[in-house]
């Protein structure tokens, strides 16, 4: 039984004496505030950079409701006297070329994420599982290819297509977009950290290497498939330089090209800009708002940590 003396501290069940315990307390206290405080923080920073992030864009959107005459007046009016207006959008889908250049873009961007997959895919699981002379080498010059900018290539590239006959053509905007070594780096780090038990159990079985391929390996990369094509989509859709290098047909054209072409013709009239460059941007928020989980997903597990 404990007893209480003068001057002494009294004992307690847990063994510790109060001054201890105090201590204790004080120090996991302040743990908590410095914890809250770091959170705090990290809060207030992502905050202001969604803010600046966001800033332009509804700058844009704001710009883009206005008559051409207020996107210039002096100062600068947020919500215009005259009110808003679609005048701009309107402005932009009556031309009779957006639609041809929106299918365009369509066309040539999925052609290239779903070959550019299938080209990826196939060849990170090689250099991942397949053993042959020459690998090591051969996966070096694939990751150098990352160092390479692709403005370097414009010259080469655009000789050898005309070359062979594919300028003016789909051929010639898709094939050269085909090759993207950083996805095939990504997937081959993700194909390393599957476990290859998985794969032998199904090789007993008696499935052949494709059967493999496409039935164990392919549902357990989901995630990072999914966003290695989110990433090609994006970057595919957003192409300007190749396209507008390569076409020269106005039925051809992409829509970043197009839309340029637009904005020439018509001078610098803002509104219609502002309007042109959120609907070409239209798509690619649609296609993160309805996948952003598969991002996430695969930019965590793109074989960093250790796979």
């Amino acid at each position: 039984m404990a007893t209480v003396t003068e001057g002494r501290d009294v004992a307690r069940p847990d063994g510790a004496p109060p001054k201890q315990r105090r201590s204790r307390e004080g120090a996991v206290s302040q743990a908590q505030r410095a914890s809250i405080v770091t959170r705090a923080a990290i809060a207030t920073a992502l905050t202001v950079l969604a803010v600046l992030w966001l800033a332009p864009l509804a700058w844009a959107l704001v710009t883009s409701l206005k008559r051409e005459a207020d996107t210039t007046t002096v100062p600068l009016e947020v919500v215009p006297e005259a009110g808003f207006t679609l005048e701009a959008y309107t402005r932009v889908l009556s031309n009779d070329n957006i639609i041809t250049w929106f299918v365009n873009s369509t066309v040539v961007t999925v052609v290239v994420t779903v070959l550019t997959l299938a080209l990826s895919t196939t060849a990170a699981y090689g250099f991942s599982r397949t053993k042959f002379r020459g690998r090591k080498v051969l996966f070096a010059l694939t990751i150098a290819g990352i160092m390479v900018p692709p403005q370097i290539l414009i010259v080469p590239l655009y000789e050898q297509v005309t070359a062979m006959g594919l300028a003016d053509t789909y051929a010639g905007i898709i094939l050269p977009q085909l090759v993207v070594p950083a996805m095939v780096f990504i997937l081959k780090k993700f194909f390393d950290g599957i476990p290859s038990e998985l794969e032998e159990a199904a090789r007993v079985d008696g499935a052949s290497a494709l059967r493999i391929f496409w039935q164990v390996v392919m549902p357990l990369s989901r995630s990072i498939v999914a966003a290695v094509g989110i990433f090609v989509f994006i970057g595919a859709w957003n192409n300007f330089l190749w396209p507008f290098i390569i076409i020269s047909d106005p039925d051809l054209m992409t829509l970043p090209v197009g839309l340029v072409q637009v904005r020439s013709s018509f001078g610098i009239q803002y509104a219609q800009v502002m309007a042109s460059a959120l609907l070409a941007g239209l798509p690619l928020i649609i296609i993160f708002m309805l996948f952003q989980r598969q991002i996430v997903r695969g930019v965590a597990t793109t074989g960093l940590g250790g796979q």
